[in-house]
């Protein structure tokens, strides 16, 4: 009998129901134990979001500060697994708060170490550099990536940035204004990642999960787009100024810290709008000569080691 484990935070419900098809394999088969365990926060983030709250996350966000979690007496953890799958969020191109919180657990140490991980993502489109800060608390815990499946919204950019924005703060997962698409991973997208469960589980049964993430890949579990990892990038070095300055000026909800996140939240709308259709031409001029590196980082950021 082979003992799974999915560890799991969601807000809507989105990443539940992504992990819970991409398990299906697993969750009938009569030779795995398959269970599921939810990160709980002692102060839980809204959902829908309030404004104001979700901006003030931003720092901590991007700076993967931990917060403080409940339940970490669960039984569940207390147990070694031959796989552990974590599904988690980005949230301004870090790891959720959840996520990164319980990774810098000593109890996911405990959970983690000589153990498989296979990482699933549901997020609106860049997830590459949140990726490479999770490979890096895997190595921490000692433990073994050797699968990544990443289900995104496929629309355009400026598309899914407006029907995104009206999920979070309405909660509501329809149509914006009846004519935008639905926010989030499709519907098709999620029903259709039942299809790598067989693979894990063949990989489960052989007690082998060095050629997995090919098998993935070629039932399209991970796609790169280069301009989006050009920005994912790119952003990344601007938020970390923006982070570390609002971080020092105090605490959540202090008064010279909301001028700032202010500031900050005209600024991530400045950028959005203005800044990254100007990228977007720029890189298309840019692209010819820039075409071997891409292509070596879409090979890279398609599996699972870390540089």
């Amino acid at each position: 009998m082979k003992n799974v484990l999915v560890v799991y935070y969601t807000q809507s419900g989105q990443l539940l129901d992504i992990t819970k098809n991409i398990t299906n394999e697993l969750e009938t088969s009569k030779d795995v134990n398959l269970n599921f365990y939810e990160i709980k926060l002692k102060d839980n983030f809204p959902f829908p979001w309030k404004k104001d709250e979700f901006y003030d996350a931003f720092p901590e966000s991007f700076l993967q500060i931990p917060s403080d979690l409940t339940d970490l007496e669960n039984p569940l953890l207390k147990k070694k697994y031959d796989l552990v799958i974590i599904a988690y969020q980005v949230w301004y191109l870090s790891p959720a708060i959840p996520i990164n919180s319980f990774l810098k657990n000593k109890v996911a140490q405990n959970l983690l170490n000589d153990t498989p991980v296979i990482t699933v993502i549901g997020c609106r489109n860049m997830w590459m550099m949140a990726q490479e800060k999770i490979k890096k608390l895997l190595i921490n815990n000692k433990a073994k990536l050797v699968g990544n499946i990443v289900l995104v919204d496929r629309h355009i950019n400026h598309i899914s940035v407006i029907t995104i924005v009206h999920w979070m703060f309405s909660g509501v997962k329809n149509r914006f204004l009846g004519i935008f698409p639905k926010p989030g991973v499709s519907d098709k997208d999620i029903a259709d990642s039942i299809k790598f469960g067989d693979d894990i589980l063949q990989a489960l049964n052989n007690n082998s999960f060095i050629d997995l993430q090919e098998h993935l890949l070629l039932k399209e579990a991970v796609k790169i787009k280069p301009f989006l990892l050009t920005v994912d990038k790119r952003a990344n070095i601007i938020f970390s100024k923006w982070a570390n300055l609002i971080y020092k000026k105090g605490k959540a909800k202090d008064t010279n810290r909301q001028i700032w996140i202010k500031l900050f939240s005209f600024y991530l709308n400045f950028a959005i709008w203005v800044v990254a259709p100007i990228v977007f031409v720029l890189y298309l001029l840019t692209y010819p000569f820039l075409y071997n590196k891409i292509k070596e980082d879409k090979k890279y950021y398609s599996l699972t080691r870390l540089k």
